[in-house]
This record gives C-alpha cells, structure tokens and sequence, in this order.
C-alpha cells in the first residue's frame, strides 16, 4: 500500500468512526446529558477534574484548558484542571505509592460532592483511571468516562459513557477530541450566551 493510499485509509476510518457517532441517537442525547452534568456543577460552584495517560493525558489537558481558559468566547475562567499537571506530586506518589494511586488521591485531597471527573482512556482499563473512578464514586463526584468501544473496566464506574465505537487508538483519541469539543462549546454557550 503507498503512502497516499494509508492516508487516505487513516482519513475514511476516522470519518467512518464519526458517522457511526452521528447515526447514534443515544450517543449524542448522552453529549447533550454531559452537557448539562457541566453546566449545572459549574453553575453550582463545582469544579470540573480531568484525567488520562499519554496521549489521553494531553487531550485531558487539553479540554480542561478549554474550559479555564477559554473557548470561542472572552469571558471568566471556568473552574477546570487536569489533575496530571503537577509533575512533582505525580513522580512522588508513583515513587512513595503506587501509579495507580496518583488520580485517586488527588480525588481525595481536592474534589467535592458534585464535582465532575472526566476521565479519558482508549481502553477503559487503564488502572489509575479506574481506581480514581471508584474513589469518586465514593466522594460523590460525577463520572463522565471516555474510552473505546467496551468501555473496559470504567463502564460500571461511569455515571455517564462516550465509548466511541472503535477499537483503534487513534480513531477512538480522534473522537474523543471531537466529543470533549462539542461539550465545550455548548457549555460555555449555556453559561455566557453565545
């Protein structure tokens, strides 16, 4: 296969992956659903947590900066923040504790009842993740889980699943982007108008 050829491969499975969302019903009503969960914790005075690994570290960060910083709008910060930020607190409970252990103490220490928790991982399985899901569930903090076609291990823990129906990391980071763009969007749009 040339090169042309597996770029315009990589291209048509994206866009396949995003039609299959777009022919869902019940997939983009649960857009709309953590479109609300957001806006109305935000409204509240609720922060809004993120995290992930890796790739879905940085798309964790990502969104969250859309939020606190801004969107398509000049408007006030939005209390929002992924939780893999501080490089020494993550090196220092991965070295004293367990990796594991690294989102679920954060859950711990910073997050309060109707907080959210957004947490992004292509297998659903990533153990951080999952651990941090059940110490939310534990502070009633809301969960909004984005992850692969199965859902993994995060799918009983989610208040509320985006499993974008793929198997293939990078079509399923793709959407993930796509989705946590949308919800941005209308939540700053609820808050401030626009």
């Amino acid at each position: 296969m040339g090169m042309q050829s597996i770029i315009q491969d990589c291209i048509s499975r994206s866009i396949a992956v995003k039609q299959q969302i777009l022919a869902d019903d019940r997939f983009l009503s649960r857009i709309e659903q953590a479109v609300e969960i957001i806006t109305e914790a935000f409204n509240a005075g609720h922060k809004v947590w993120f995290c992930g690994n890796g790739g879905s570290a940085a798309d964790a960060q990502h969104l969250a900066a859309e939020f606190s910083g801004r969107f398509y709008l000049n408007r006030k910060a939005l209390p929002a923040e992924a939780f893999h930020c501080n490089t020494s607190y993550l090196t220092a409970v991965a070295n004293d504790y367990h990796f594991e252990d690294i989102y679920a103490r954060l859950i711990e220490g910073l997050t309060g009842p109707g907080d959210v928790l957004i947490g992004l991982s292509t297998s659903g399985n990533s153990a951080n993740i999952v651990k941090a899901f059940k110490a939310a569930r534990a502070a009633e903090v809301v969960t909004i889980g984005f992850t692969g076609k199965t859902g993994g291990q995060l799918q009983p823990l989610t208040d509320l699943l985006f499993n974008v129906p793929d198997s293939d990391t990078p079509r399923i980071q793709e959407a993930h982007i796509l989705i946590g763009h949308i919800i941005c969007q209308l939540v700053e749009a609820n808050i401030f108008g626009g």
